[in-house]
């Protein structure tokens, strides 16, 4: 290790902590009384390459160096292109460090990534820091406290009642009032610098080619030139070095969170009074929540500052909102989900989850024999050819061309600015999942991994665990109505007319349910279902029984994600055991009768429920494509609870 007594000479590594203020682990950087200090940034091409990460999300982080140079002018966010493992060590020695701190972080990629880092610094005689900042609590220390991982708490009031006995967060700290000059940044004389990185291996898997606007994969240049990037100057590569285009109008960087903070922290009764569920999804310009939630991901606002400054205002009143619905409670379930994360190996997937139900969706993660997930393009082929349907209902859905306008024009509003209010994120969640479409949760995930600026690994995981009805909910009945429940926040439609224009010529009455208007009406508004606005794919209420039907018996059968039967490939046959003998739903639109199968495989005729075995090599993964035989079902759904 290096000596204590030495000059230090530090490289503070910036990951999802990209602010001055209330920054514990630069703190502990400076406290070191570095001699010179790097604050880096790598741009790891994990996350340009195997981690779907679309346009917005990469434009949020073009503005998080100018408060670094406010404070000292000779210093910068040096980014460095290239892995952390093969970046970092070069670095290293070419600057001769002595420390290298950072914040923690519980997200499965990085504790392993740090891992890694550790290992390599530990050889290089390099002394590694790491510190809490990125969540009011230590995670790793909360599961210490419960005694298990294997039971921890899958509820917020567990979860509050554990808190009870934890150790209260510290209180913000102020932003140093200046940094220590960097040391000589010359990486010339280390000939394998000269190229970042041979990226072609994570080129050929690159997951997020769609968001290149059509570009080719080649066109993306942030690794072709030296660790500092084409001019050597450490620079944040371009959008147009990404090879994309952006279309977001939130804007990232430590001077607009703190800026967008104060703005809604100035009225007080506002903040006090919050309750996540009155506000409206339909709200934009501006939305009815603080929009603080990417700044939160990306650590350009301190939820520790967040935290205090509600405390303070709730004590101003007598009476005031609480947790779960409560501003505080929605920093609850923050930390709810990243320890919920750190506790539950296979948090994002459903494959090895403890905390996930297992349901037998559409379109589930397919794996290989060892175990694996297969490659992204080999995953696809398997569902055009074996769920067709489902998969083109879920390309639909993904594009906002499901025919029903609600859901519609949220995805549109997600895809081009890469936010959504959460009670839109619900409607988005439950369509695809529980309430009509019956596809893996796993899929929906995916795609707010890509498009929200706000993504951030446990939350995602868990909400859509929760808004599935796999983990943390289990009243799978309540279902979101996509033509109804947008109505009860907003009757005219204006979020349809802004991200649906093409049916801005329809009435009020007909701008969440255009299948309802008369072929005079439609032709008023230059409307043509099935030409300029797709027809509902499905019939929401006949999709929504049959949903139902499938979840309830696998609510029945009591599998979780790790069960023997999931991992053997033998749950599919188990849970179908679970369903009635016999069950029918009405098709409202033409009256008539239609059955529910066993088994959900190509359609067998109108309305057929249907999926075929997911076969994966050895008999591994989610079914070993036994083909049981087709049993009619003919029961009377009873209706079930709908969320207008």
């Amino acid at each position: 290790m290096a000596s204590a007594l030495a000059s230090k000479r530090v490289i503070y590594w910036f990951r999802t902590d990209l602010r001055l203020h209330d920054s514990p682990a630069l703190a502990a950087a400076l406290a070191l009384r570095p001699e010179v200090l790097y604050p880096v940034w790598t741009w790891d091409p994990h996350y340009v390459y195997s981690q779907s990460v679309g346009e917005n999300r990469w434009q949020f982080l073009h503005d998080v160096s100018e408060s670094i140079t406010k404070i000292n002018k000779k210093s910068q966010l040096f980014v460095v292109r290239g892995p952390p493992t093969t970046v970092l060590p070069a670095l290293f020695k070419q600057w001769k460090i002595t420390d290298i701190v950072w914040e923690k972080d519980d997200d499965p990629y990085t504790q392993s990534r740090d891992a890694s880092v550790r290992g390599l610094a530990t050889q290089a005689g390099i002394n590694v820091h790491t510190v809490l900042g990125h969540t009011l609590w230590d995670s790793e220390e909360l599961i210490k406290a419960h005694g298990t991982a294997t039971h921890f708490p899958r509820t917020l009031q567990g979860f509050q009642k554990l808190l009870t006995s934890a150790t209260t967060p510290s209180k913000p700290i102020d932003a140093p009032k200046k940094l220590p000059d960097p040391g000589p940044t010359d990486l010339k004389d280390l000939e394998e610098n000269k190229k970042a990185h041979d990226v072609s291996t994570w080129r050929k898997g690159d997951v997020n080619h769609e968001s290149r606007k059509g570009r080719t994969t080649q066109e993306e240049r942030t690794y072709e030139t030296q660790f500092a990037g084409p001019k050597g100057d450490f620079s944040v590569p371009t959008m147009e070095e990404l090879g994309m285009e952006a279309t977001t109008t939130i804007r990232g960087g430590e001077n607009n969170a703190l800026r967008t903070f104060e703005a809604f922290m100035e009225d007080e009764k506002t903040v006090a009074m919050f309750e996540k569920p009155k506000t409206s999804p339909a709200a934009f310009q501006p939305p009815a929540t603080t929009q603080l939630s990417p700044h939160m991901k990306f650590g350009t606002l301190s939820c520790r500052l967040f935290w205090y400054r509600v405390k303070e205002i709730e004590a101003k009143f007598k009476a005031h909102a609480t947790p779960p619905e409560s501003l505080i409670g929605q920093l609850l379930w923050r930390e709810f989900y990243h320890a919920n994360q750190a506790a539950t190996p296979y948090f994002n997937r459903i494959r090895g989850n403890n905390a996930s139900r297992y349901i037998t969706w559409s379109l589930q993660t397919r794996y290989d024999e060892q175990g694996d997930e297969l490659p992204r393009a080999e995953m696809e082929k398997i569902w055009r050819e074996e769920e067709s349907k489902a998969f083109e209902q879920f390309q639909a859905w993904k594009e906002g061309r499901t025919g029903f306008p609600w859901i519609d024009a949220l995805m549109r509003q997600l895809r081009q600015e890469g936010w959504v209010h959460h009670l839109g994120r619900h409607s988005l969640a439950c369509f695809l999942t529980r309430g009509q479409l019956y596809i893996s949760w796993e899929r929906g995930a995916d795609v707010f991994d890509r498009y929200l600026i706000d993504w951030d690994p446990a939350l995602n995981a868990g909400n859509w665990m929760w808004l599935s009805a796999s983990a943390f909910f289990s009243q799978y009945f309540r279902v979101y109505s996509p033509a109804t429940y947008g109505q009860k926040s907003d009757k005219s439609g204006a979020l349809i007319r802004k991200y649906c224009p093409e049916l801005d010529g329809l009435s009020d009455k007909y701008i969440y349910e255009p299948w309802n208007a008369s072929p005079a009406e439609l032709k008023k508004a230059k409307v043509v279902l099935g030409t300029t606005y797709p027809e509902r794919m499905v019939d929401d209420k006949v999709a929504k029984a049959k949903a139902l039907t499938l979840i309830k018996a696998a609510y029945s059968a009591k599998l979780q994600g790790d069960d023997p039967k999931v991992l053997d490939g033998t749950a599919n046959a188990y849970v179908e055991s679970f369903l009635p003998k016999h069950a029918e739903v009405k098709d409202e639109e033409t009256d008539e009768k239609v059955s529910i199968g066993t088994k959900r495989k190509t359609a067998q005729g109108k309305g057929a429920v249907t999926a075929k075995k997911a076969k994966t090599k050895g008999g591994k993964g989610l079914g070993k494509g036994k083909n049981a035989k087709q049993t009619t079902l003919k029961f009377e759904v009873e209706e079930e609870e709908e969320m207008a």
